[in-house]
């Protein structure tokens, strides 16, 4: 059985095999794929979950998950997506998705980055402030 370092440091190099102009690619991923699996080498498994976790999280750096209690209008859209590309750059992928949950407000999310301004949130972080916690909880 391989180290584990020496199966992460190969992982990783295989990602970079599935990129090209800094972006994945999908005929990429399948060719470095196939290859692991027609090796099976030591390792290949680990080496494969590796890739999975790398490739999600690439792919979350560049999807922008925007939930309003409402849905959004047109303009507002606009002005969210020029903002969010003006920050992190062309080629997000968008999602516009209506979560009551909120109560009210807007909770936009980039890979690891979190942006919430919804009132729910607001209500949490409050309750939190006094002490209480988990026994807060709107719509959970």
């Amino acid at each position: 059985m391989k180290p584990r370092k020496q199966v992460a440091r190969e992982t990783k190099q295989l990602f970079r095999l599935c990129l090209r102009n800094g972006r994945v690619d999908e005929d990429r991923v399948r060719l470095v794929v196939h290859r692991i699996l027609e090796s099976r080498h030591r390792g290949y498994l680990t080496m494969l979950k590796g890739l999975l976790r790398l490739l999600s999280t690439e792919c979350e750096r560049h999807t922008a998950d925007i939930q309003s209690a409402t849905p959004l209008p047109f303009d507002l859209r606009e002005r969210v997506q020029a903002s969010l590309t003006t920050i992190y750059g062309p080629g997000l992928a968008w999602s516009f998705a209506q979560n009551t949950v909120l109560i009210g407000g807007i909770r936009i999310k980039v890979g690891n980055d979190v942006y919430d301004s919804s009132v729910r949130f607001a209500l949490v972080d409050l309750a939190r402030s006094f002490g209480i916690q988990n026994e807060f909880a709107v719509g959970t």
